[in-house]
């Protein structure tokens, strides 16, 4: 337990191996830059300690909360299919890469993310989608499974309407959802 402070990737993907339901002490993994715990039985993760996290995949969770608000360097977040209603990207500017579909959000604003150049929000209960951050023609988002989703806010809706092809039929685009 001495050197935890130095061990910079953990991989416990569970795959029906490890079934781990709690990762009280992640918190100690400072120096910690690649998590790998999908497929497990987690409700809780507390990654507020774990500054240096670039990478982190918690999909296949039980998770309700996602609080990634101090993992200001990460670049890739994974957390598909873990019963998410909430989900604080805005202090991740360093993001590219967000695959947050098949859960229970209502909400999400990626406006903040200026660097995000993939996302995948698809299958969730999404009423409301800011996808206006300054680089919507490196991006190609995919929302479909939102069926109370109607106005996607984009930082050009007639570049987004004629090149984003992964949207619901009543999905439509503007510079300024109601």
């Amino acid at each position: 337990t001495t050197n935890i402070n130095t061990i910079t990737d953990l991989n416990i993907a569970g795959n029906g191996s490890y079934n781990i339901s709690d990762l009280t002490g992640i918190e100690d993994f400072t120096a910690l830059d690649d998590l790998r715990c999908y497929s497990n039985q987690l409700t809780n993760l507390d990654l507020t300690t774990n500054t240096a996290l670039t990478f982190l995949d918690c999909s296949d969770n039980q998770l309700t909360i996602l609080d990634v608000s101090n993992n200001s360097a990460l670049t890739f977040l994974t957390c598909r299919f873990t019963e998410l209603t909430s989900l604080d990207v805005s202090n991740n500017t360093a993001l590219t890469e967000l695959h947050c579909g098949f859960n229970q959000l209502t909400s999400l604003d990626i406006s903040n993310n200026s660097s995000l150049n993939w996302l995948g929000c698809e299958a969730n209960q999404l009423t409301s989608l800011n996808l206006r951050n300054g680089n919507n023609t490196n991006m190609s988002p995919i929302a479909t499974g939102n069926n109370q989703l109607y106005c996607i806010e984009v930082d050009d809706a007639t570049w987004s309407t004629a090149n984003w092809t992964n949207i619901d039929p009543q999905h439509y685009f503007s510079e300024d959802c109601p």
